[in-house]
This record gives C-alpha cells, structure tokens and sequence, in this order.
C-alpha cells in the first residue's frame, strides 16, 4: 500500500546556511569542536575547560579554571565551575562572560522563550531578567502559573504577580496554580468551584456539577462520578449534554461523547448534540468528518456533524490537507486516489496518481511521466529529468532518479536543490540530514546541500539520535537536527 506524506515545511526556507553547518566549519577552521552553534554563538571545550566564539570564529568569553557551559538563551549562557574553591557554583553569564548573576550555589528554573529565570537559593526564590535584574525579591516559593503569571507564596498565602514583578491580584491562594489559555478551575465545596481568569477575577460559579475539564472553555465537561458518566455544561451552567456519556474527548470545534460504543458530536458553535451510527470521527474540514474504520467495517465514510452520510462507508483512507491556504481532501479506494476541493469537487484530472503533497504543490504521475501540479491553478509542469522518486520521504523536497540513474532532490517547485550526482540517497525519519552514496563512498549532506560530511567513509550506522560515519578503523558520530514544522501523514 502506498503511503503520502503531507510536507509543511515550505521550500522558500532552502537558501539560508544552517547553524549546523556553520558549526561544522567553525570545528574545521579552529581545529576543534564547536558545540550548540546557534544564532551566532557556539562553544568550545578544551582539557576541561569551556568557552564562548563568536560567528568568525573569535573566542569571546574564555575562563582560567575548569567549567561547563550551557545555553539559557540567544546571548546568554550558564556557567558552572568545576574545580577549586567555587566548585560547583553557577554564573548566568553573556556572550562576553560577564556574570550577570553572580557565581554562586543556586537552583534556577526557566520558561520556554520567556527571558526570566527563578533563582533559588536557601530554601527562598526570587526572580531575574536575563540582564541580571532582580524583579521580586526573595520569596518563600515562586513557581510559573503560564506564559504571563507567577504564583509567589508569603508566609502560606500564594498570590498571582506578572513577568515585570507587579502585583496582579490581591486574592489569596491556599496552593499554586497553572493556567491553562488564561483559566484554571478551583473546588470550592462539594460539586462547587469556580473558574478562574490569569487575573484572579471569577469568570464562572458553579454550583451543582463536578468538573472534569476546561479545556473547551466556556463549555466544560462534568461527570457523574458515582455513575461514571460525562456530559456537558456551559459557564452559565445550563446543561447542554446529560451525563449519560462513557467518555468525553474534547476537540477544538466539537465534543466527542461515546455511548455504546457509537460517537455522538456536540458543536460548539450551534451548543447542540448530534448521534451517529459510527464508533468514532475525526474533523476535517467545514463541518466534515471522517469515520474511523472499525472491527466489522474497516472503511471509511465522510459525514456531516448532524450524522448525515456525505460519502459512503467505502474508502481505504479520508484525510484533510490544506494546500496553498485552501483546504482539500484525500481520497483512497482501491488504490485509486482522488483530491476533492472543499466543495467536494475533483481538482486532478483523469489518470494522474498522487506521489507527495508539499505546502503549495502536489507532485503526480501519468504514464510513467512526474508533473508538478497547483491546485490553485490547475496548471501541470512535467518533471523531464525525473525518472522515479523515493517514496515515503518526509523531507522539505523530492528525492529523485534522473535517466542517467542518479539521484538528487527538486524543492516543491520543481527546483533542483540536490544536483543528481550520487548513486544513492538515504534519508531518516524527521531528521534535515541525509546520507549520500557516490563511488562506494558515504558522506552526509542536508535539504540545503550543504556538504555535513565529505565523502569519504566507508561505511555507516544510524540511531535515533545520528549517524556513525565509519572510516577504516576510524569512526565519527553526527547528531541529527530535527524540523518541528514537518508533518507526515499515511
């Protein structure tokens, strides 16, 4: 069975060179390894003893006793001593080594892409800024509440302060808390609580339901706990589903409520509950849903969320894509593929199979011919050189054989990025790196071109963490860097 894999990864992004190849330069022009290049800083380690380089290679911060540096941030870095009287203590320190917060023995602790850091020392906390400023001073506890809030405990009272150090809300607390999209719900009694906003304020008083989730704010999801059942309230408390669920699974437009082993679908936008014949659906798209195939039916329908039945229970797969900002649905019968518009009407002309889908273009194939086709404008643009292409790649590109039975990679676009100059090309699950083959020899490159490793080595082995290059009796290892904006699909 054929498999599809839906790239989100734009091409547009091929141009720029990577940290890691810059990294790997850097290592080759200074004689040593360069670690965590990133953003114009990497570091260095040599016997024992770490430092700072710039983006030419200039040591920019270096230390005269043995340490351990990590990155916190684009130009600022943690140092931890090693040896001597300050054995263990840590700095936060910049690009040029200057301690922003003093050596010293201290806990710290972080939010992601947030420049604040807890500092704990002495059984107290207190908050930072990446210059070294303090915000609140020492506390008995501070923990992160989301993006925007801290809790900070005085004595037994927790209370709700922003990232600049103000005070958000007099309101006490017995225990910290943690937002979830600005609301978190608190039990106040027995089926009682209230709904809580990052401000402290009461958005919402219950008062005769026990809440199993907020997720799906304003509505929540309540139980019947002696009975193990789900339903659905609103924030004024009007019950808008009984508790006569097995199971609740909430999505982002609609509720998903199980009984007897059939999926009920509540909307969120018409607060209303509609049953249907099937175990369980998935959204697509504009109200649509596909049907999960099942024990005594394997196939698959597309319904709509009022359990009417769009295509029959037939398919081998249904899936949603979004195409050059439209969306469009996968269809698979019998190994024959189709691609409906959100009207439901078939974008491919008669004869072409579906090879990959990118982020603005497919790329699929008629009589043993490549075209690259737009959705948008039913325009197809033959592929002349490629002759057959690896399937399953999840790469931001198309790796291809030519006539000549070399293999390289074209961009969603049809653009050559990989020259087809190797015997072979190997590619690896959600990693940008790629072994090449030219000659017996193995190398590595990446979707950029960019010459990782020469090549040169005999032989290779892979793990989920990188590449072992073999050469002789000689080895060397390359960690795989990973891309958050791919995303496969079959």
């Amino acid at each position: 069975m054929k498999k599809l894999f839906f790239i989100l990864l734009s091409s547009a992004c091929i141009a720029q060179q990577t940290d890691q190849y810059k990294q790997i330069l850097l290592s080759k022009q200074l004689g040593k390894e360069v670690r965590l290049y990133s953003k114009g800083y990497g570091i260095i380690s040599e016997a024992g003893k770490s430092g700072i380089i710039d983006s030419l290679g200039t040591v920019t911060a270096a230390f005269p006793y043995k340490n351990e540096i990590s990155r916190l941030a684009r130009e600022r870095f943690i140092l931890k001593v090693k040896e001597g009287s300050s054995n263990g203590k840590m700095a936060l320190i910049d690009t040029k080594g200057n301690q922003l917060i003093p050596l010293d023995n201290f806990k710290f602790r972080t939010w992601e892409n947030k420049e604040r850091l807890i500092y704990s020392k002495g059984g107290k906390d207190c908050l930072y800024d990446y210059n070294g400023k303090q915000i609140i001073p020492f506390s008995d506890k501070i923990e992160f509440a989301n993006e925007k809030r801290l809790f900070v405990k005085t004595g037994k009272v927790w209370k709700i302060y922003d990232f600049d150090g103000r005070l958000v809300s007099d309101r006490e607390f017995d225990e910290n808390l943690h937002f979830y999209k600005g609301r978190v719900y608190v039990i106040t009694g027995f089926r009682k609580g209230e709904v809580i906003d990052e401000n402290g304020r009461t958005i919402s008083s219950i008062s005769d339901h026990y809440i199993d989730g907020i997720v799906s704010y304003p509505f929540m999801v309540t139980k019947n706990i002696p009975k193990d059942k789900y339903g659905i309230i609103d924030a004024q408390e009007n019950v808008l589903a009984e508790e006569i669920y097995d199971q609740a699974f909430v999505g982002t437009e609609y509720i998903y409520l199980k009984k007897d082993d059939k999926v009920s679908i509540f909307s969120k936008k018409e607060k209303k509950v509609y049953s249907t014949d099937f175990e369980y659906v998935n959204h697509l798209f504009g109200g649509l849903f596909r049907t999960v195939p099942e024990h005594k039916n394997p196939k698959v329908a597309v319904i709509m969320s009022n359990g009417e039945i769009v295509l029959p229970q037939e398919y081998d797969d249904v899936d949603a894509l979004k195409i050059a900002g439209d969306h469009f649905m996968y269809l698979r019968k019998n190994n024959t593929e189709t691609l409906l518009d959100k009207n439901l009407k078939n974008v491919l002309e008669e004869g072409y199979d579906i090879e990959k889908i990118f982020a603005n273009y497919l790329i699929v194939k008629k009589d043993n011919k490549f075209y690259r086709f737009s959705p948008k404008d039913k325009q197809y643009k033959e592929l002349a050189d490629v002759v057959s292409i690896k399937p399953f790649e999840i790469l931001p590109g198309l790796i291809y054989k030519n006539k000549e039975g070399k293999y390289g990679m074209l961009d969603e676009t049809g653009k050559e990025v990989i020259p087809a100059i190797y015997d072979d090309m190997v590619t690896f699950l959600s990693a940008k790196e790629m072994v090449v083959k030219k000659n017996g020899k193995f190398g590595v490159t990446n979707h950029k071109n960019e010459p990782l490793k020469e090549v040169v080595y005999d032989s290779y082995s892979s793990d989920r963490k990188g590449l072992k290059l073999i050469k002789g009796k000689n080895s060397e290892y390359l960690y795989f860097t990973h891309s958050e904006d791919k995303t496969a699909w079959d």
